[in-house]
């Protein structure tokens, strides 16, 4: 209670955007306490700025916390992976570190996607898995996704990591942990030749962001026969050519070039570690997230009638529109792989699709988010079809709609925000508050949500109409500027 009041007096004194955690971690840590900044534990994984977040110490405490939650669950051999990253080597020697001081047996996969450190827990029956990564955010920040057995840890377990480093509650093994190095490509390449055979020729455009996912996915597409235009394939953890997340519309430009001056079928693109997937279609248009989720579930849903396909509330209308008219059942949940997955398995749903590009296959797969194996389930769909995205895509009812719009927000102010536009929209409007807020009306909806991994409010709208679509965006803006005083813009994309 002392460290909540302190915290909100420091807030007074502090500019709008500064982050007052970090004025209190400093303060503790000359007290002798953890030096420990509350806000890096986020809904579903840990995430930060590494320079200001990340001390050796912090990481090796973080090791040490994740051993300890292992340990009361009777686990003690997990998977370790790690992206391209700068920071990440260090990283990983500093968490590694950590685990072995407290007997947890680790097998090194190296630099993955983080798909693959989740294939690996699951093929190789392993305890858990840990990767290492700052998936589709910028350069300067890492973050750590942490899993016991074969689900990652979120919401209150997250915290109970936080609250292990700050009292110390550490156990150790008797003996210290053993590291071996075994590399899991050539299995996922076998898994994935065994899936999969294309018509070969298929011409396609490949951006991997300078992440993950291209020296893996890349020599795969080409050993079964196509044709691939290759777009920033060589890993480099600076990204230089653009930001590694596939869900903004500027860094889809190259790509979409590429896809008309190559005379491609399609275009795809993969964040930093490749769990998210974004494509393009053959006439240059990207295809977001949730008219993927509309592709994919059709070609389900012709061999399994009455599949339940889970969407998140930034999808479009028109999606579970079109799930239930191809005798789907649509449900719409939270965003967040962690949610999404244990959703997967509640419902026994056969798919699941974030506007983000987070795919979730448990038909013919595993249920986690792999866009990677989403790439080949969408290749072999347009291999089997003949056929563009554009062309599949044709007879989906026409709206007016937004990417993800995203405000600057600060994370200790960020759901007060949210609280209140669900109070004021609430009082005159039919509203879903299911994550954030989605307001219904008769043409369309608006939603804004706090962003899970970023200081942000996210954003998005349909309508029947550009000029109505103008008019409920107009609404949501003005309004969120009220309640939050501070906002302003950050990223965004617009069609």
């Amino acid at each position: 209670m002392y460290e909540q009041f302190f915290l909100e007096s420091l807030a007074i004194t502090c500019t709008p955007m500064a982050n007052c955690t970090n004025c209190l971690s400093s303060i503790l840590a000359k007290r002798g306490r953890a030096n420990v900044n509350p806000e890096v534990f986020r809904e579903y994984d840990i995430r930060g700025v590494v320079e200001r977040d990340f001390d050796d110490h912090f990481v090796t405490d973080l090791g040490r916390a994740y051993a300890t939650i292992l340990r009361h669950a009777n686990k003690s051999r997990i998977t370790l992976g790690r992206d391209c990253r700068l920071s990440s080597p260090k990283l990983r020697e500093h968490f590694l570190e950590g685990l072995l001081a407290s007997g947890i047996d680790v097998v090194d996969i190296g630099v993955v996607p983080t798909p693959l450190l989740y294939y690996s827990v699951l093929r190789w029956n392993m305890d858990g898995g840990a990767m290492i990564t700052g998936s589709h955010n910028g350069a300067e920040y890492n973050g750590f996704k942490l899993g016991v057995g074969s689900t990652t840890i979120f919401g209150d377990e997250i915290q109970n990591v936080r609250r292990i480093i700050e009292s110390r509650s550490f156990e150790k093994g008797e003996t210290r942990g053993k590291v071996t190095h075994t590399p899991i490509v050539p299995d996922y390449a076998g898994f994935i030749f065994s899936q999969f055979q294309l018509r070969a020729g298929m011409k396609v455009v490949v951006d991997a962001g300078n992440g993950c996912g291209g020296v893996v996915a890349v020599p795969l597409m080409k050993q079964l026969g196509l044709e691939v235009t290759e777009l920033f394939v060589e890993m480099d953890g600076r990204f230089p050519n653009h930001h590694p997340d596939p869900t903004v519309e500027t860094n889809m430009r190259a790509l979409q070039k590429a896809v008309l001056a190559q005379g491609a079928e399609l275009g795809i693109a993969w964040d930093g570690d490749a769990d998210r997937i974004g494509a393009v279609d053959e006439n240059g248009r990207i295809v977001w997230g949730d008219e993927l989720l509309v592709i994919f579930a059709r070609a389900i849903l012709k061999n399994n009638p009455g599949a339940s396909i889970i969407g998140e509330v930034k999808c479009s209308q028109r999606a579970y529109d079109d799930i239930a008219r191809h005798g789907g059942r649509p449900i719409m949940w939270k965003t967040g792989h962690s949610l999404i997955k244990r959703k997967l398995k509640e419902e026994n749903a056969l798919l699941a699709g974030e506007m983000s590009g987070h795919m979730f296959f448990a038909d013919r797969y595993f249920g986690f988010d792999d866009a990677i194996y989403a790439t080949f389930r969408l290749l072999d769909i347009v291999s089997r079809e003949r056929r563009g995205l554009a062309a599949m895509l044709a007879d989906l009812p026409k709206a007016a709609v937004t990417p993800e719009i995203r405000l600057d927000c600060p994370d200790h102010h960020k759901f007060e925000v949210v609280r209140r536009a669900a109070e004021y929209f609430s009082r005159d409007h039919q509203v879903i508050t299911v994550d954030g807020v989605r307001v219904q009306f008769d043409d369309g909806w608006g939603l804004v949500r706090a962003s899970n991994t970023q200081p942000a409010l996210v954003m998005r709208f349909e309508a029947s109409t550009d000029a109505r679509l103008r008019e409920i965006r107009a609404l949501f803006e003005a309004k969120l500027k009220e309640l939050g005083g501070i906002l302003t813009y950050a990223r965004q994309a617009t069609n």
